[in-house]
C-alpha cells in the first residue's frame, strides 16, 4: 500500500537548504559602502580592504532571519576608550558566530557581552538591512522573512 505524501519543514521540495558556507560568502559579496553603518562609516570610512567594517547589526540580523537564536551586543573598546557596539549571534545550538569580527583591525576589544531580544518591527537600520538583504537574495534566491518583520 503506498503511503500518502505529507509536505512540511522535512519535505526537500518544499525546503531551501542554507547553509553557512553560502550564507557566508553571499553576505561578503553584499556589503558596500552603501550598507555601513553611518556612524562607522563617519568613523573610519569604509574601504574594500576591510568589507565588514560597519556590518556587524545588519549581518547579525540576517543570520538571525536564516538560523534564529540569540543577537548578542558587547562594547567595542580601543585604547582604553568605547567606540560603539558590536552584533554577532548565538545559534540555537548555543554557539557564538561572529561573522563580521574581523572588521578590528587596530586592537579593539568586545567587551559586557549580553543577549539581547529582537525588536519587532523596523529597525534602526531599516533601509541598509532591506538592501543587504535583497542583495543576499539576489544570490541565494531566496530568504525567510525577517523575523520579526515590518
Amino acid at each position: 500500500m503506498e503511503r500518502p505524501h505529507v509536505g512540511g519543514c522535512c519535505d526537500a521540495s518544499d525546503t531551501t537548504p542554507w547553509d553557512l558556507i553560502t550564507l557566508d560568502k553571499a553576505l561578503r559579496a553584499s556589503w558596500a559602502a552603501d550598507t555601513c553603518s553611518p556612524d562607522d562609516l563617519e568613523r573610519a570610512g569604509w574601504q574594500p580592504s576591510n568589507p565588514a567594517w560597519g556590518h556587524c547589526d545588519i549581518t547579525a540580523l540576517i543570520v538571525n532571519d536564516v538560523f534564529g537564536g540569540d543577537l548578542m551586543v558587547g562594547e567595542v573598546h580601543l585604547d582604553g576608550e568605547q567606540h560603539g557596539f558590536h552584533c554577532w549571534n548565538r545559534l540555537p545550538s548555543g554557539v557564538e558566530l561572529d561573522l563580521t569580527r574581523e572588521q578590528f583591525q587596530r586592537g579593539q576589544t568586545i567587551t559586557a557581552a549580553r543577549a539581547l531580544t529582537r525588536p519587532p518591527g523596523r529597525l534602526r537600520r531599516w533601509e541598509e538591512y532591506l538592501l543587504l538583504r535583497e542583495r543576499v537574495i539576489q544570490r541565494l534566491g531566496h530568504l525567510p522573512e525577517p523575523a520579526g518583520g515590518e
